[in-house]
């Protein structure tokens, strides 16, 4: 059904295609019905795809990543989809428009996309009021693992950037089965440099304080880039341990263009921004790797990059992640993907 529908979205922008699938798809998911029927065809439920972690049970390992649902606009609707969790953000203190578009563009030949989104999105405050509503008026029985993506506004200086991911996270605690810190995307100028050392110690260290004075701490996840060397895979080991934060999502989008087969006159023309989809599936799999050797069996790690097959989910798993996320590869699978995974993991031994 997806491969008919896909050319009609293809045929528009990128960013209206999904603004437009996702308000047909809201539309279509009021009725419960159509919610139930969409859940049986695209999800599967087994005792065997069941995961605990920080007391949270999860349906099944395989989660929607950020950027998907910004403003957490399409939970319902996404929640008829037959995930184990979802992830919303990346959300700001502020709202914030975003870069100019346009800021979406998909490399059908590289079943890739390149965004320079630039954590576009109407604030915490925003976000909080739509959680609230959303956890009040939703079934109970039919709610994933809900995480907050968090980030800093553009116009905020490093040097305060602390106090935007710690206001986003006092905002949205209340809402939030766990927080990604998004250090890691590359359309903010020098959020990068926040994966630093002495920056990213200050950043978690502030977090978790914070997160130790409620009355039931949420677990913290730092998302990390996929360019970064092995040196700085050492250091964000080592804090992760030091910090004792929950886990790690591997990986977020890349700036590196190599191994292409979209003609580079087109690339030159896109510009900057982070490449998502098939050709980050093997640099995300060996970061994830990389951070298992150096954790051990303890860290949690979300493997996230270039997952549009059962197989490219299995090749996560066995890296090391002990969840996975989708997102470009739901653009050009669409979500029968994930039921094809399901019984892929259903076949898989348990873990």
């Amino acid at each position: 059904m997806y491969s008919l529908i896909r050319p009609l979205l293809f045929a528009l922008p990128p960013e209206r295609a999904h603004q437009t699938a996702m308000a047909l798809f809201k539309a279509a998911t009021v009725l419960p019905f159509w919610c139930r029927a969409l859940r049986q065809r695209f999800g599967l439920r087994s005792a065997h795809l069941e995961r605990r972690y920080w007391g949270l049970t999860f349906a099944n390992p395989v989660g929607l990543a950020a950027g998907f649902d910004k403003d957490g606009r399409y939970l319902k609707a996404l929640s008829c989809l037959g995930f184990g969790f979802l992830e919303v953000g990346t959300v700001t203190p502020r709202p914030q428009a975003g870069n100019p578009r346009p800021r979406l563009f998909r490399l059908p030949a590289d079943r890739a996309l390149i965004n320079r989104m630039g954590f576009n999105n109407d604030g915490a405050q925003a976000l909080a009021h739509r959680l609230e509503h959303w956890r009040q008026h939703a079934n109970t029985e039919a709610i994933p693992i809900l995480g907050v993506n968090i980030g800093k506004n553009k116009d905020t200086p490093n040097e305060q950037a602390t106090n935007d991911y710690l206001n986003c996270f006092h905002t949205l605690a209340p809402w939030a089965d766990y927080f990604a810190i998004n250090v890691s995307s590359p359309n903010t100028p020098g959020l990068r440099d926040l994966q630093s050392r002495q920056p990213l110690l200050h950043l978690l260290e502030a977090l978790q304080n914070a997160n130790q004075r409620l009355p039931q701490p949420k677990p913290l996840l730092l998302k990390i880039a996929p360019d970064v060397d092995a040196k700085q895979l050492d250091e964000i080991a080592l804090i992760a341990r030091q910090t004792q934060i929950a886990g790690l999502i591997a990986t977020n989008t890349t700036l590196s263009r190599r191994g292409l087969h979209t003609h580079a006159h087109r690339l030159e023309a896109i510009g900057s921004g982070g490449l998502s989809g098939a050709p980050l599936q093997q640099r995300s799999t060996e970061i994830i790797r990389d951070l298992r050797q150096r954790l051990g069996p303890q860290g949690l790690i979300i493997g996230v990059g270039g997952i549009d097959s059962p197989e490219a989910a299995q090749a996560k798993l066995q890296a090391g992640a002990d969840l996975i996320q989708v997102y470009t590869g739901l653009i050009y699978e669409g979500p029968g993907l994930i039921r094809r995974i399901l019984q892929r993991m259903a076949e898989m031994p348990s873990p």
